[in-house]
This record gives C-alpha cells, sequence and structure tokens, in this order.
C-alpha cells in the first residue's frame, strides 16, 4: 500500500500532539517518561522542565520528587549519554543497547587503564559500597575507587560508571535536593528495580518493542531517526518494522502507519491520541529535548538557517525558541536566588504576537522553579 504523502506542518502538528506539547497533559511526570521512553537529560533541571510541559507536574520540586520516588531513574542508556526511564524499562533496554555503547567506549577505556580484571574489580566494588540502600554520589566514589587502588577520581571513574550503568549493575538513587539544585547519587539496580517480565525478553522482540514505542511516542519519525535515538542498526530496525507491520498478533497489539515526507517514509502508531486541544504558538524547548533533537532532517524549520548558534547551544541551560512550527532563535535560562532570568535571541524580526507568545512560554519556565520571571529580548 502506497503511504499517504503529508507536509511538514502535518508532521509537526502531530508531532507537538503525540509528545503532549499541545495536546491534554499526561497526570504525572512518569507518565512523559513511560511515554517517551527514554528521555535525554544531559541537562536535568531543563529536562524535567520537558516532562513538566507534558504532564500536570507543573514545578520543580514535585519532578524531582516523583525521581526521589523511584517513578524513573537517570542513567547512561541508549547512547552514551544521561537519560530518564522507566524502572520497568531499564534492563531490557540496556540488554538490547548496552553492548554496543560497551563497544563504542573500548579504546578510552584501554587508554584509562581500565581492563577487563579493573572493571570486574570496579563493579564489586560498588556492589560493596552501594550495599543495603546506599546512595553515593560520583564524588564520594571517587577516593572510595583510589583507596582501593582503582582509577579514581577524574574521567577513569566517569567511564567505570557508565559501563556499570550500562551492564544495569547501577543506575540513579535519590537526587539530593539543595535549593534548587539536585545531586545526582548512584544506586544498585538489584536493590532499587524489581525485576519484570520484560527482562527476558529475546533480543529480536525486545528489537521490535524498542522500534514501535519510539515510533508511538515520536512518530511520525523515520527510521534514522530511530536509528540516530537508539544506537540500533537499519537492519536491525528494518527487520523489526517489517515484523511489526507483518506479524498479524503484532499489527494488532502494537500497529504502525505510515506517511511520506519530501520522499522519506515515517512511522507512528495511530492510536497514540494527537489531537492538538492546547492553542500554545510559542515553546522553549531544551537543546535536548525530545521535540527539538530527535529529527535532524524534519525538524521544526528555522527561519533563519544561517545563523551561527553552535557556541549558544554547546552551553548548559540553553534551547530553541518554536513558534508558530517554525524555529526562530534560541534561548537562555539562569535561576537566581531571587528570579529567573530567561534571555532570548531571536534570529528573525518577531510580531507583538510572537513575543507575548514566548512571554508566556518564558512564564511556565519560571514558575516551573518557582522564581519571578526576569524576560531579557536582544
Amino acid at each position: 500500500m502506497t503511504a499517504r504523502v503529508v507536509d511538514r506542518q502535518w508532521v509537526n502538528r502531530r508531532r507537538l500532539a503525540v509528545q503532549r506539547l499541545s495536546s491534554t497533559p499526561l497526570p504525572h511526570a512518569a507518565d512523559a517518561v513511560r511515554l517517551l521512553t527514554c528521555v535525554q537529560s544531559q541537562d536535568a533541571p531543563l529536562a524535567a522542565h520537558s516532562l513538566a510541559m507534558r504532564s500536570r507536574d507543573t514545578r520543580y520540586a514535585e519532578v524531582v520528587a516523583a525521581q526521589a520516588r523511584g517513578d524513573w531513574v537517570r542513567t547512561h542508556i541508549l547512547r552514551p549519554t544521561w537519560h530518564f526511564v522507566a524502572p520497568q524499562d531499564l534492563r531490557w533496554i540496556q540488554a538490547l543497547t548496552g553492548p554496543k555503547v560497551e563497544r563504542s567506549d573500548a579504546a578510552r577505556l584501554r587508554q584509562l587503564g581500565i581492563t577487563a580484571d579493573v572493571m570486574d574489580a570496579g563493579l564489586d566494588l560498588l556492589r560493596e559500597v552501594l550495599a543495603d540502600g546506599a546512595a553515593l554520589s560520583r564524588a564520594e566514589l571517587g577516593p572510595i575507587f583510589a583507596e582501593r587502588g582503582l582509577p579514581g577520581p577524574g574521567e577513569a571513574i566517569a567511564h567505570q560508571l557508565i559501563v556499570a550503568e550500562v551492564r544495569a549493575v547501577i543506575c540513579s538513587g535519590a537526587p539530593r535536593l539543595t535549593g534548587n539544585t539536585a545531586e545526582h547519587t548512584y544506586a544498585l539496580v538489584a536493590e532499587v528495580i524489581p525485576a519484570v517480565e520484560a527482562d527476558s525478553w529475546p533480543r529480536e522482540h525486545a528489537a521490535c518493542m524498542l522500534t514501535h514505542r519510539f515510533y508511538a511516542g515520536h512518530g511520525p519519525a523515520s527510521e534514522r531517526d530511530l536509528q540516530r535515538w537508539s544506537g540500533l542498526t537499519l537492519t536491525e530496525i528494518r527487520s523489526a518494522t517489517a515484523e511489526l507491520t507483518s506479524s498479524p498478533t503484532l499489527r494488532d497489539t502494537h500497529p504502525l502507519e505510515a506517511v511520506e515526507l519530501d520522499g522519506d517514509t515515517l512511522w507512528f502508531d495511530p492510536r497514540v491520541p494527537a489531537r492538538t486541544t492546547r492553542r500554545q504558538s510559542a515553546y522553549l524547548l531544551s537543546t535536548f529535548d525530545e521535540a527539538a533533537l530527535t529529527y535532524p532532517a524534519s525538524g521544526f524549520p528555522r527561519r533563519d538557517a544561517g545563523a551561527d548558534r553552535v557556541r549558544m547551544l554547546s552551553q548548559a541551560a540553553r534551547g530553541v525558541i518554536i513558534v508558530d512550527g517554525s524555529d526562530v532563535g534560541t534561548f537562555g535560562r539562569t535561576i537566581g536566588p531571587h528570579d529567573v532570568r530567561v534571555t532570548i535571541r531571536a534570529e528573525v524580526n518577531l510580531s507583538a504576537d510572537a513575543r507575548d507568545a514566548i512571554a508566556h512560554a518564558a512564564q511556565f519556565l519560571a514558575d516551573f522553579h518557582d522564581r519571578p520571571l526576569r524576560l531579557d529580548f536582544s
């Protein structure tokens, strides 16, 4: 069957609704994590803001409290970078994607002197010091590693912890909240995450489930979008998509439909709600927000594609401004003791309505941090 041809406006409108940015908010931040499967979270406060935009947990303290309860964990998964992930999804996704992440880090591990024996000793040490519900930060673990003769503070322990994460030995413990800062800690997966049936899924089935979950939470999206997001090979993705669309059982329980955009096939789950119910014309999306980062070839069109923003977006607490479906500039966010400063750097002339809509989105960000807004347009 020939896929229906659509335009980018239709695609982006559906994505915003599917991701609950323009449709009814989900009841809780954990529901947004579950919908998106893995939520990139190097910048943890802005990643928390991304969850708030999609749910009724609209305050930073609420989102951090949900993570502290164990509603999700923060760990290195999919690609070698931080993500939020639901506890019940951690082991099976790590089993599917973790070995490739570890192989990609093998050369650096050798350069740092982290042999297989050193890694095993480090894993044993983590099981020892994090036993009985202990949760320690990286700064606390570094000296302990050094005392045992293992590579300690600095890059060496960072790489050992990443391997321990992708092997599902450790994940985040409860964050330590001080003021508006949440310090990351580590805990043992075996102690904080109960086993579930999905932990024993065969690889081929796990690949089908991850493929469907991505298209359901991010669709319409392409195979290459999924490849970048998941680290799976195109061969694995195409095999999983073929199975999902040809197996009678999977077609009924995990349906996929295809549309065509600019000659590329995009997949989505037609059962996922995709009706626009919130008439919001402007969004402040973190650089790493799932709606901003996932679609390099078919994302929000930039109104000024030639504007240089490399330095801007390489810094912390930054993101892009979306107005009426177009990327019109970048923003920065600074949390002070008395206010939240949001700096708008538009790359095009903004109408009065666009400025008002941006101000509304900035006010939501300030309210999220329970601070008054200080808004600057530059």
